[in-house]
């Protein structure tokens, strides 16, 4: 299987990334390597993720909420 990233999702990962490193130092790289778990587990787990407009995708569960607050 073949993961494709659109440029305008990398620009949301960088933009991401400057948020939350903003926020909190580190926060950004928890954020960034939250995602690519995420997406590393379309590879992994290639076939179970619904398929959308040609192409499958995995919506993140990345929380950010008791980073914050912890």
């Amino acid at each position: 299987m073949k993961i494709q990233i659109l440029a305008e999702a990398e620009q949301d990962l960088v933009d991401g990334f400057r948020f939350y490193e903003a926020q909190n130092f580190g926060l950004g790289q928890y954020f960034l390597d939250s995602l690519f778990s995420d997406i590393n587990s379309l590879q992994l787990f290639a076939g179970i993720h619904p398929w959308y407009f040609g192409y499958q995708r995995v919506l993140s569960k990345v929380s950010i909420c008791h980073v914050l607050s912890g």
